[in-house]
């Protein structure tokens, strides 16, 4: 018994098949939708969304944390401990940020310590200006303005 296989004239004809550029395709073609991309006539790209794993310490390991980890935990704990103490600033230093206002020349300036900025959500972070201060300035026309200047350990004295 002998088969013979026939394929159609169309299967191999060039005008049923079809390039993979979409350059090449031609609007009467069965893959004739162009190609649009992130907002380039109306379709928008769809974004994969983050996958986000929480990782929870094993509480039955014993880490030990090294000592450089405890001591920045101790200067962090005795800073929090000074939020709302009263500080004079001790070295010339003037501020642009005030709105409306040129410049504030802080020195000698009283204010209230309001937060150390140097941990966030429990993890310390490079702050090279970590303590929070508010300090009042009396401008003329405007009253008392209220700011908030960043400041180094070193740049006031605690008066309390």
């Amino acid at each position: 018994m002998t088969t013979t296989t026939t394929t159609s004239p169309a299967f191999l004809s060039t005008s049923a098949t079809t390039s993979l550029n979409p350059r090449s395709i031609n609007a009467t073609s069965f893959l004739s939708r162009p190609t649009k991309f992130a907002n380039c006539g109306g379709y928008r790209r769809r974004r994969a969304s983050a996958v986000r794993a929480t990782f929870v310490a094993d509480p039955t390991a014993e880490a030990s944390p090294s000592g450089a980890m405890i001591e920045e935990d101790e200067k962090a704990a005795a800073a929090a401990e000074k939020i709302g103490a009263r500080v004079r600033v001790k070295v010339p230093l003037k501020v642009y940020h005030v709105p409306r206002v040129a410049e504030i020349d802080l020195t000698g300036k009283e204010g209230k310590l309001k937060q150390y900025v140097a941990v966030w959500k429990g993890k310390r972070i490079s702050a090279n200006l970590p303590f929070k201060v508010e300090f009042f300035e009396e401008v003329e026309g405007r009253g008392a303005v209220k700011f908030f200047a960043h400041l180094k350990e070193d740049e006031f004295e605690y008066l309390d």
